[in-house]
């Protein structure tokens, strides 16, 4: 089992910048792939951005390359997620996620993942 928490959430202005971490405990955080998936208000849950377990390979959705950078630090058990230029359509509960998309190469899929945590919430005013 591995047990994921996300913090650092909270509310922004529009253009601010956003630093989550995901800490992760019961295993070694460097056997898994991790995610990072969004559920906005009367949305369904979406992909945001996604690291292998060594670091080398990140994935992005397209709408947040260039302003989202996921990173990890195995030897802290932890994954971030840094925020930049927020814009209101990026309010929403982000969840972090542990896996093995490496199997299929879908990183992007949230049946890729085993694990998750229980979200921390962004809100970013306009």
């Amino acid at each position: 089992q591995v047990q994921l928490v996300e913090t650092g959430g909270g509310l922004v202005q529009a253009g601010g910048s956003l630093r989550l971490s995901c800490a992760a405990s019961g295993r070694t955080l460097s056997n898994y792939a991790m995610g990072w998936f969004r559920r906005a208000p009367g949305k369904e849950r979406e992909f945001v951005a996604a690291i292998s377990g060594s670091g080398g390979t990140l994935f992005y959705a397209n709408s947040m390359k260039g302003r989202f950078t996921i990173s990890r630090d195995n030897a802290k058990n932890t994954v971030y997620l840094q925020m930049n230029s927020l814009k209101p359509e990026d309010t929403a509960v982000y969840y972090c996620a542990a896996g093995r998309p490496e199997r299929t190469g879908a990183y992007g899929s949230q049946r890729s993942y085993d694990y998750w945590g229980q979200g921390t919430q962004v809100t970013v005013s306009s």
